[in-house]
Parts: structure tokens; sequence; C-alpha cells
């Protein structure tokens, strides 16, 4: 405990496999999980639920801040990356501890406001084995100023070895929300996104892109050993992005040229 704040935080949970065949539907992707079968690679954000009461949320339907996260004073909380080393595979149909450590909580003066920077590093283990340790990193900021100029976002490169377009509806947000018990508004309440955290419409869930990297990746380059992502700029409902491939390099371009996520996968 450091100023009032718990370090480290220790979960168990089954990974039930019909969550993981769920979420492999919602994608549209052939194949079930099954009893003791490797989960795919990013599915342990399907478990490890933070279920709290409607008195312990935030107005953006988050867990408010408390606990293992301090509360930075900002209220716009966003994923702005991760990076995970893969050991050995996560199974269905085993319980698992995940153990979870503040790593920093740092705030700094940006160009459009203050911003907090909060990393946590989750280890997931298995009958005592480490599977799998994740750095997720996350950033707070103000509520935008109406009357400001929005930040340009970085534009992606375009010298791809290989993409694909994909277009994503209001069923699989909803769908992928409650898979991972999700209840940020931006990805269902239109009016709360555009209304008071200045977005152009629902935002696409930033592991859903990164899950698409992962599964691209996979696919073109081999079974992962580590894997980093970093979110530049967000997609929105009704845009069909693409997610492009070189060598180790993956990003996710929008249709406007804009770089929304970029990523580097080793094997």
């Amino acid at each position: 405990m450091q100023d009032g704040v718990p370090q480290q935080l220790r979960q168990s949970d089954m990974l039930d496999p019909a969550r993981a065949a769920a979420c492999q539907a919602a994608f549209g992707w052939e194949g079930r999980v099954g009893e003791g079968d490797p989960l795919p690679a990013f599915f342990h954000q399907l478990y490890f639920w933070d279920v709290q009461p409607p008195e312990a949320l935030g107005r953006d339907g988050h867990p408010k801040p408390g606990g293992i996260i301090p509360d930075m004073g900002l209220p716009r909380r966003m994923w702005a990356g991760g990076r995970m080393e893969f050991a050995r595979p996560l199974r269905a149909g085993i319980s698992a501890e995940r153990v979870t450590v503040l790593e920093s909580a740092t705030r700094k003066a940006g160009r459009t406001g203050p911003l907090a920077f909060v990393t946590l590093r989750h280890e997931f283990r298995q009958q005592g084995v480490l599977c799998l340790t994740d750095w997720q990193r996350l950033v707070y900021r103000e509520d935008p100023d109406p009357a400001a100029q929005r930040p340009v976002p970085p534009v992606a490169r375009v010298d791809e070895d290989s993409r694909e377009t994909r277009g994503f509806d209001s069923t699989l947000l909803f769908r992928y929300s409650a898979l991972t018990f999700n209840g940020h508004r931006i990805h269902y309440d239109e009016a709360y996104a555009r209304g008071v955290e200045g977005h152009d419409g629902l935002v696409v869930h930033g592991p859903i892109l990164a899950q698409l990297l992962i599964r691209k990746a996979e696919a073109e380059i081999g079974h992962l050993r580590t894997f980093a992502f970093r979110a530049t700029a967000p997609v929105y409902l009704g845009e069909t992005p693409e997610f492009c491939r070189k060598g180790r390099d993956l990003w996710v371009r929008g249709a406007d040229g804009r770089l929304c996520m970029s990523a580097v996968a080793e094997v």
C-alpha cells in the first residue's frame, strides 16, 4: 500500500470455453474453443471481470477511480496501448490467476491540456506456471473544449505488403462490451460519446482493433512471442479501416489515411 493505493491485486477466474466460443462467433470466425483447448491470443480480455454495483461506477460506465488505479483528477479514460509477452497458451476450462501490479502513475502537461498515464502489469498463471505478461497503458485527460482545435492524428504509412478491410456494426460493439464486461458508454451511447467526450460517433473498442491485428500477425507471421500496440486515433462505427502489415509492423489505417493503431509483432 502506497498513499492509500494498493500496489497489487489478485484475482482468480475459470476460463469458461463457452465465453471464448461466443467471442469467436461474434467475430464470425470458424472453429470453437473447447475444454482444454488453448485460448486464441488476447482472449484473456474476456475474463477477470471487474464487477461493481451501479453506485461504484463513474459517469462513463467504468468503475470509479480508486483501488489499484489512483484518482488522477481527470475524467476521460482511454486505453492507450499495451505490450504482451506470451510464455505459453492459456487453456480453456482451467482456473487461472491474474496478479495486477501498478507499475507507474504520472501526470504531465500535454499540448491539449493535462494528461495522466497509468501502466498496469498483469501476470497470468495456470497451475502455478506463468503463461502471459500483459502491460496495459491507460491515459486520462480533461473533457474536450468545444472551441479548441482538435489535434491532428498522424498519417499512416502506405507501404504495406498485405492489407484487408473490416467494417463494424453496433451488434459487434454490443456483444464485445458484454463479453468483456466493458461498460464504457462511448461504445453504445452515441449522445454521450458525442456530447460529453467529443467523439464523432460510437467508438470501436481499441481491443477489437488489437485483436484483429494479432490475428493477422499470427496468420501471416506465425505464433507470437511478443506483441506491442499503440492507439493513436479512434475508429468510429460506420468506418471500414484497413488492417495492414509489412514485416513485423502492423497498423490500422482509416479511410482518410490517418493512423488509428500501430503494432509490432515478434515470433
